[in-house]
């Protein structure tokens, strides 16, 4: 058994912390098993309550543990991960993983565009209309991210809830209106979950998140979408693809 050493340079509870990582990552400790409560930290590593509390904390900021109020501290699966190079929907993304998804419509409205999601969409100087919906991405029944998606209304003129409700966006894009998707520009910042994100992907209030926003491109040039969509840092990564 490894063990805490106070010569060593790094902070007793970073110490604490690799060695319940190496246990996750040695599969000593697998997804959904109990992590030892803290008092038994304390006793079996010889650190204090609270270093052993920050080390825990530490890593379930980090996604690896996660709590259930009066229950424990557990190992979480592993996180789901996108491949960033290629532009695909969320329920292919998904699918092509093996999970289980579906999607609850939270609102689905034509409106008025701001100026900045004129912007986004590089819409016409006369052209003011665009579909908005609101939807919560639901991952093998845990909710995973919230999405709000602007279509320019005369690009989708006939788009309907009832004709979304269950399908892929992208599907429907292709399918229905025979556009054919380029490429797409995304960014990704960390952001803190407001109270009603938090209440709709069940975190704690103030949860760090991540958030995404796309304007995805016809082959023509034209916006066919602009989306911000914030997923769960818990159970979501992203990879990136470098080339020389």
């Amino acid at each position: 058994m490894r063990k805490i050493s106070k010569q060593n340079p790094l902070p007793l509870y970073y110490q604490l912390k690799e060695i319940i990582q190496e246990m996750i990552e040695n599969e000593k400790l697998n997804p959904g098993d109990p992590v030892h409560p803290e008092r038994v930290l304390c006793e079996t590593y010889g650190v204090s309550r609270m270093t052993a509390r920050k080390s825990i904390m530490a890593l379930v900021n980090e996604g690896v543990l996660y709590r259930e109020q009066g229950r424990g501290t557990f190992v979480s699966k592993p996180k789901t991960k996108q491949q960033l190079m290629q532009l695909k929907g969320f329920t292919e993304e998904m699918s092509e993983k093996g999970l289980k998804t579906r999607t609850r419509i939270l609102s689905f409205q034509v409106k008025e565009a701001t100026k900045k999601i004129k912007h986004h969409l590089n819409m016409d100087e006369d052209n003011n209309m665009v579909i908005e919906v609101r939807r919560l991405r639901i991952v093998e029944d845990e909710p995973f991210a919230v999405e709000v998606v602007w279509i320019p209304r005369d690009m989708c003129f006939d788009l309907q809830e009832d004709k979304l409700e269950g399908k892929s966006l992208y599907r429907i894009l292709k399918e229905k209106y025979g556009y054919v998707l380029d490429y797409a520009n995304q960014t990704i910042e960390p952001i803190m979950l407001n109270e009603y994100e938090s209440r709709l992907l069940n975190l704690d209030p103030k949860s760090l998140a991540l958030l995404f926003r796309r304007k995805t491109y016809l082959d023509d040039g034209r916006v066919i979408e602009y989306t911000k969509a914030i997923y769960r840092s818990d159970k979501y990564k992203y990879e990136i693809l470098l080339k020389p």
